[in-house]
């Protein structure tokens, strides 16, 4: 089965280089789902059980446990994930396997989802202005700061969308509406935490990923703004991870085998560097909804521990092809998972306080 699975996306592989994109229909929802955000509104519509409330204060961000997501997190809002793909149609199922991942290790499906036409996933086509706009959108809506999670051109188009809020290619950055798919024409949102009105450009993200992101892709033409920046990450994101994979053809500067792969902070933000064995595959990396249908690799990723040379030496019975990527990703995303809500809470009781005579 997985033979079957390799041989079309191999193709696919190919196709990265034609420089076309293929487009789907999008299906919009109604203009009157949307809502105009004021001050305090995600404040105060928070609806979180006092206990509860206590219980996600006192998790500890680097070790949330299979049974911390099930007790604790399950049920509760969660900051928005932007997965980014490369490449053209049908690269984009990928994607959407690493969708179903998240959503059977219990993360809500619906801060997967394009609020606007139902998918699991952005292009690496889409103009990084705009999906930096969206980025502010849910922030807004929502009060817990988006990753993003990049695979392929996916990960260079992520690190543009840092560089878009530090204002690197242009001093303002329009909020972008995903429901109607269209520019607000405001470049500032009131900031749901603090109820105090603020640009685009300075928002901070909570963490991002990009995995098997340079090598030839360096060479097409929505990526010559990067030149020179893709290694370099700014302040606009708390953590940052970037994951190489020795021997990628695709993806990895000089096959990713040397140090020209390594990521590193241009100011504050924290850098990982993973390196994935040369026996992973740039196309397929983020197929991975097999995993959590396993008790037992589940298991495994819930204590996974990240390291900067992953490696695993137990045999599962399940295909456990892509756990080490997936494991680390889904470490990062319960961690900031976690220290998002507490912030939300810490804002909510903080407001409270305030207006108690």
């Amino acid at each position: 089965m997985r033979k079957n699975f390799l041989k079309p996306l191999m193709l696919v592989a190919v196709m990265l280089f034609l420089g076309a994109c293929a487009t789907t229909e999008h299906l919009r929802q109604d203009p009157a789902l949307q809502r105009k955000i004021e001050a305090n509104d995600v404040l105060r519509s928070l609806r979180i059980d006092p206990d509860r409330e206590d219980r996600i204060l006192v998790l500890d961000p680097e070790r949330i446990t299979a049974e911390d997501v099930r007790e604790t997190l399950s049920g509760l809002p969660a900051p928005r994930i932007m997965n980014i793909h490369g490449g053209v149609y049908p690269v984009h199922l990928a994607m959407e396997s690493f969708s179903r991942f998240l959503s059977r290790m219990g993360y809500p499906r619906e801060a997967l989802r394009n609020p606007g036409d139902g998918s699991y996933s952005y292009s690496c086509y889409d103009s990084s202005d705009k999906l930096a706009g969206v980025l502010a959108w849910h922030y807004e809506q929502e009060g817990m700061r988006p990753m993003i999670i990049g695979h392929s051109q996916g990960g260079m188009q992520a690190v543009k969308i840092l560089y878009e809020m530090i204002g690197n290619f242009s001093e303002k950055v329009s909020v972008w509406n995903p429901v109607i798919d269209q520019s607000e024409e405001r470049y500032t949102i009131i900031d749901p935490l603090t109820a105090v009105e603020r640009p685009v450009v300075g928002l901070k993200l909570s963490y991002v990923s990009a995995a098997g992101s340079g090598g030839l892709t360096r060479l097409l033409p929505n990526q010559w703004s990067m030149a020179g920046k893709l290694r370099k990450i700014p302040d606009s994101v708390d953590e940052f991870t970037g994951f190489s994979i020795g021997l990628d053809f695709w993806g990895g500067d000089l096959f990713g085998l040397s140090t020209s792969n390594l990521y590193r902070a241009n100011g504050e933000a924290l850098v990982r560097n993973v390196k994935l064995p040369g026996s992973y595959n740039h196309v397929i990396l983020p197929v991975t909804s097999h995993l959590a249908k396993s008790e037992e690799i589940r298991n495994w990723i819930n204590s996974y521990t990240p390291v900067d040379e992953p490696s695993i030496d137990v045999e599962f019975e399940s295909d456990s092809m892509n756990i080490l990527w997936a494991a680390d990703v889904w470490h990062s995303i319960k961690k900031h998972w976690a220290l998002e809500l507490k912030r939300l809470i810490a804002a909510k009781r903080r407001l409270q306080n305030a207006q108690i005579p």
